[in-house]
Formats: C-alpha cells, sequence, structure tokens
C-alpha cells in the first residue's frame, strides 16, 4: 500500500465490514458516522473534506479509494434521515439507525464514565468512491 492513501476501516473486520465495504462499492454507501471521542482518544485530527482514504476489506486487502466530500460534527440527535440513508445500510428511520449505531459504539467504547446521550457528539463524514482496487 505504498503509493496509496492512508488506510480507512469501517467496521471491525467481519460481516458488518464485509457489508459496508460492499455498499461503497456499489456506490449504496456515500456517508458514515463515528464518535468524536474515537479521535479524541486516538489524539487523531478529525478528517477533512479533499482528503483520500484507502478502504479496506475484512482481509485487510485495499478495495477502493474514498474522497471525502464533507465532514460536520452533530450532536447524536441531530442526525437526520438523509444521514441514514447515506449511511447504504437500509435504514429506513432515524430511530432505526440510532439503535443499530447505540448497540455497535455501546458494544465497545468501554471508557470509565462515558455514556452515548444525545448530546454526544458525532462526526458524519460523506464521501465519494474515486477508484475501486483490484477485480
Amino acid at each position: 500500500m505504498a503509493d496509496l492513501p492512508p488506510v480507512t476501516e469501517f467496521a471491525f473486520p467481519g460481516p458488518l465490514r464485509d457489508r459496508l465495504v460492499g455498499a461503497i462499492l456499489t456506490g449504496e454507501k456515500t456517508a458514515t458516522t463515528g464518535l468524536v471521542r474515537e479521535w479524541e482518544l486516538d489524539d487523531d485530527p478529525l478528517p477533512q473534506a479533499g482528503q483520500r482514504q484507502t478502504v479496506i476489506d475484512s482481509a485487510e486487502k485495499p478495495v477502493a479509494i474514498i474522497e471525502i466530500t464533507d465532514v460536520q460534527v452533530m450532536r447524536l440527535a441531530d442526525v437526520d434521515l438523509q444521514i441514514a440513508f447515506d449511511e447504504g445500510e437500509g435504514f429506513t428511520s432515524v430511530a432505526e439507525w440510532r439503535a443499530a449505531h447505540e448497540d455497535f459504539w455501546n458494544g465497545y467504547m468501554d471508557e470509565p464514565g462515558w455514556e452515548l446521550t444525545d448530546d454526544t457528539p458525532v462526526l458524519v463524514e460523506r464521501f465519494r468512491m474515486v477508484e475501486r482496487l483490484g477485480t
């Protein structure tokens, strides 16, 4: 991956990542949402529009290059139906989107005192696939 942009990972390796990567490759997934706290804990700067990233599959094989087109930080409660649709996971309501994301985030965030609330800052990234890699 020497000449490729930095790697981005969607979920953890396994069935969820495979579904998300598949949706990116078909163009169904054009947005993703993460916890701002994850970047803070890793001491990483937030992504910026114009940055390119290499998408990897569950086998850590590069499958696509995406370009971030928009980045927004908002309260969890402010995520709207368009964001839920653009995540390409088949959500038909914000409540359905939120339940799935709460299950995911609560499943691995074990920071003492951390709690997911309406006011939790989330990062919404919109992107476009610029290149499909491999076969």
